[in-house]
């Protein structure tokens, strides 16, 4: 099941982040760290009522922003970052349930709130690093725009995908 976060699940979304970070790390993935994401980031997602979990006999199984915040290097791969745009931010899913096509099912999850809004486009963005979003995202529908730095993490390079429901 498909949710909106409460702040009584911040401790299970932090141990999901917890056993999801080492994986990444391991696989040269550095977008997240000890200090990102962090309770605070998501009990904010939470108080805007755009942290969505997926629910497994609940267990917390995977995590997603779904926002409109979308970050200026945008720009850098000629996004016009003017036009509202519903943004994937913080996806997860627990090691212990990937497979299960709960990414999917979160992504699935951006794009009902898009049409709800009636916003017609969706972007995402993920470590150049990370094999695993750049392969689910244009099953998905979207379309690599290009590849950018995001000021606050130096050092790393970011794909940028979109989806146009228009």
């Amino acid at each position: 099941m498909i949710r909106l976060a409460k702040l009584t699940d911040i401790p299970a979304i932090m141990q999901l982040i917890k056993d999801v970070v080492p994986l990444m790390i391991a696989g040269g993935n550095g977008q997240w760290d000890d200090s990102y994401p962090n309770p605070a980031v998501f009990e904010n997602d939470i108080a805007l009522n755009q942290l969505w979990v997926a629910d497994i006999d609940g267990a917390i199984a995977g995590v997603s922003a779904i926002t409109t915040e979308q970050y200026p290097e945008y720009a850098q791969v000629g996004l016009d970052i003017t036009e509202e745009a519903i943004v994937t931010h913080r996806l997860a899913v627990s090691p212990h349930f990937q497979g299960r096509g709960i990414a999917a099912a979160l992504l699935q999850q951006a794009e009902t709130v898009a049409i709800d809004r009636k916003i017609n486009t969706l972007r995402v963005d993920t470590n150049t690093n990370n094999q695993a979003t750049q392969k689910l995202f244009p099953k998905l529908g979207y379309k690599f725009m290009g590849e950018m730095d995001l000021e606050f993490r130096p050092g790393l390079r970011f794909v940028c995908y979109e989806k146009r429901l228009d």
